[in-house]
């Protein structure tokens, strides 16, 4: 996928070049020190933007939130919810497509088990994303179907991410068939689980007004 020219912008200026640089050696291999050299300007000057390559990994995962959030095109709201999960969910791996292989080694450092702090944070942004994703999709089925979405999606968003970060079809072809498929076997489950929680919610109100 091409990569957009250089913004102007200093921050995005220096986003970009320190995950260009990430790529060429690695996210853990990091160096900010390298970065400032790259673009010409004191090391002060990414403290000033970014307190730290955490921040800069924060960035560059909400530009793929931004995408999510988008304005949709035409017709979105018609489609069948498993339709506009799936647009909204590659919406958000798009975006990070350019440095795919650099986002899982942002992702997968986070869950490093010297890092407990970085690791509670990916708790809550995971459930923020997944948050933001039931929005962008249009979702807002009462309880407990909305419950049971949510933990669904959850699993479904770690899943797509993983596989798509080691993706190397064109296009992450793949990731894009198995998406796909899930959501559909979703569906079908999250039907028959919706209609088992009601009907034990329903006995329950039986009960307890005999």
């Amino acid at each position: 996928m091409p990569r957009k020219p250089p913004p102007t912008d200093l921050s995005q200026r220096i986003l970009l070049a320190a995950l260009d640089e990430a790529d060429r050696v690695g996210w853990p291999a990091l160096r900010l020190s390298r970065v400032a050299a790259g673009l010409d300007i004191p090391l002060s000057e990414i403290y000033r933007h970014y307190r730290d390559a955490d921040a800069m990994a924060e960035a560059w995962l909400a530009v793929a939130d931004r995408a999510m959030l988008a304005p949709t095109e035409l017709g979105f709201a018609r489609l069948a919810p498993a339709d506009r999960v799936q647009q909204a969910m590659l919406h958000w791996l798009d975006a990070l497509a350019p440095y795919r292989r650099v986002t899982g080694e942002i992702l997968l450092g986070k869950l490093y088990p010297g890092h407990p702090h970085h690791v509670a944070a990916l708790v809550f942004r995971l459930s923020r994303t997944v948050q933001w994703l039931r929005e962008a999709a249009l979702l807002d089925a009462p309880p407990p179907r909305r419950q049971l979405e949510e933990i669904g999606l959850t699993a479904l968003f770690v899943a797509t991410v993983t596989l798509w970060a080691r993706d190397e079809s064109d296009g992450q072809a793949t990731t894009r068939r198995v998406l796909g498929r899930c959501l559909v076997e979703a569906g079908h489950m999250l039907g028959r689980l919706t209609s088992i929680c009601s009907a034990r919610a329903r006995g329950t109100k039986t009960q307890q007004a005999g």
